[in-house]
């Protein structure tokens, strides 16, 4: 009898199944020829090992075994650790960001939006395990968004698009959480020394040195307790942002409240762009199949489980920060909302408790830095390290430690001499995160599962992946109108 394959989880964690998926499997002959070849007997100790082996990318060949696999996305996790990754991933600082969001839109616009988006990431990543796990069913667990798209749409799809786009993207972030580590570094210093000389890019340097010696951690799994930390701290500075808003708006200093729309006809187009950009890339992660392989198998169910942990973070922290921000400053809501903290001639807020929200803000950005070393750190163990040595031989430490340090210099530099590079990240992201989080899980899903075509799934995953192009064109329109904006502020090392 052919065993059903299975398309998602009901209430009690088991299967579902669906008919047009099981029709494509015994169509392929992949479950069958399975289970034909099946041996009945249970596995000794040693098939036991070489199976384990192959969910962390080793093979039967020595000559074919991947130290990137092997040393960097070992799968030992479980899903309280995928959830902790997850939220570090994609819960950071951004957040400040959401009050002027919502200026730009408007209430319910903006909290509409931002409901919506969160659903269609939550959807969008959910596919994307059910694809990975679908594939360990079949005995091929792929551990890397590169080996998905060379697997399901052809091998230079990973190699010449997916891959790229996916490590330029985490290396640029990389880069904006080193710069932005150096402006908390800096806001801190001038909270005490308004009159301070220091300048931007050597708080870039004192912060860069931190990620140097963290990202020598050797594998994905070893920062979980890190991430655990992330999270805690993600939760702190949001409830500190949240409770500096509602005293500034309760109090005789208080703003006055105008939640209009400001501006000509063209600008607030313009602007309601923006603010859906910058909704839509406050979601972003690019390193879910990363994520997902540092789950010890079997891994069906848990990565929705640690969606689950991650998307209550996200809904507690993203919405009472977007709100009681919104509601505190209104129309004079500024690109961060700690800006606003601080009027023109004295700050709004307690200086400790200003403080102590950067401080927040400055560690877990840390921990968001090391998160997006990972892709690059594969990298570099498949290509330079030997797997048939031991992780922690001088063969395979000595190149780690060069590299891994190389790496974080070079971002350090590129933060220091480009101040403004979170403008031009903003032009990557449009390009880089809406592709990788939301347009190719619809494509992947229905290419795998091949939903019928006269089915709503089909359909719907598709006008999302079309709609979402759309939203491509229209991050990238508003970051270059930013660029134009901003560009005369633009100079090497700028002390910004």
């Amino acid at each position: 009898m052919v065993s059903k394959p299975w398309l998602g989880y009901n209430t009690r964690g088991q299967y579902r199944y669906s008919d047009d998926i099981l029709e494509f499997c015994v169509y392929m002959g992949q479950i069958g020829k399975t289970e034909a070849t099946a041996d009945p007997k249970p596995m000794d100790s040693a098939s036991a090992s070489a199976s384990a082996d192959k969910e962390n990318g080793a093979v039967d060949s020595p000559g074919q075994l991947d130290a990137g696999a092997l040393f960097v996305l070992k799968s030992r996790g479980s899903w309280l650790h995928c959830g902790y990754h997850l939220t570090t991933s994609i819960v950071g600082p951004v957040i400040f960001s959401f009050p002027f969001a919502l200026s730009l839109l408007g209430w319910a616009p903006g909290l509409v939006i931002t409901a919506l988006q969160a659903l269609l990431t939550f959807y969008s990543y959910n596919l994307l395990s059910l694809v990975l796990e679908y594939h360990a069913h079949l005995g091929k667990r792929q551990l890397r968004f590169r080996d998905m798209a060379a697997d399901i749409l052809g091998p230079r799809w990973g190699k010449y698009f997916v891959g790229p786009l996916q490590i330029a993207i985490c290396y640029g972030a990389v880069i904006s959480c080193i710069l932005l580590g150096g402006q908390s570094l800096k806001f801190i210093y001038l909270l005490y020394n308004p009159s301070g000389k220091m300048q931007l890019y050597q708080f870039i340097t004192i912060f860069g040195t931190v990620p140097l010696m963290l990202a020598q951690i050797p594998s994905f799994h070893s920062l979980r307790h890190i991430n655990l930390v992330s999270l805690l701290l993600i939760l702190a500075y949001s409830a500190l942002v949240v409770a500096g808003s509602i005293h500034i708006g309760n109090s005789r200093n208080a703003p006055n409240k105008d939640y209009s729309i400001q501006g000509s006809k063209e600008n607030r187009i313009l602007g309601a762009i923006n603010g859906i950009s910058i909704i839509a890339t406050t979601y972003g992660c690019g390193i879910i199949p990363e994520i997902q392989a540092t789950i010890a198998p079997p891994a069906r169910g848990k990565m929705f489980k640690g969606l689950c942990i991650c998307f209550g973070v996200i809904v507690i922290t993203y919405f009472s920060v977007a709100i009681s921000g919104y509601w505190a400053f209104g129309n004079q809501s500024q690109p961060t909302i700690l800006y606003n903290f601080m009027a023109e001639t004295r700050i709004l807020v307690p200086t400790w408790f200003l403080l102590l929200t950067n401080i927040f803000t400055l560690v877990q950005l840390v921990a968001v830095t090391v998160v997006y070393l990972q892709p690059t750190n594969e990298i570099f163990e498949k290509w330079f390290a030997n797997p048939r040595m031991d992780e922690f031989s001088a063969r395979n430490v000595m190149p780690r430690l060069v590299l891994r340090s190389v790496s974080v210099i070079i971002a350090t530099v590129f933060a220091a001499m480009l101040p403004f590079f979170g403008d031009i990240m903003a032009l990557f992201g449009a390009f880089g995160i809406i592709p990788l989080d939301i347009i190719l899980p619809m494509l992947l899903y229905n290419l795998t599962f091949k939903p019928s075509t006269k089915g709503i799934l089909f359909w719907g995953n598709t006008l999302i992946a079309v709609a979402s192009s759309a939203l491509v064109a229209m991050g990238a329109l508003a970051s270059v109108r930013q660029i134009v904006l901003d560009a005369k502020t633009y100079h090497l090392f700028a002390n910004m």
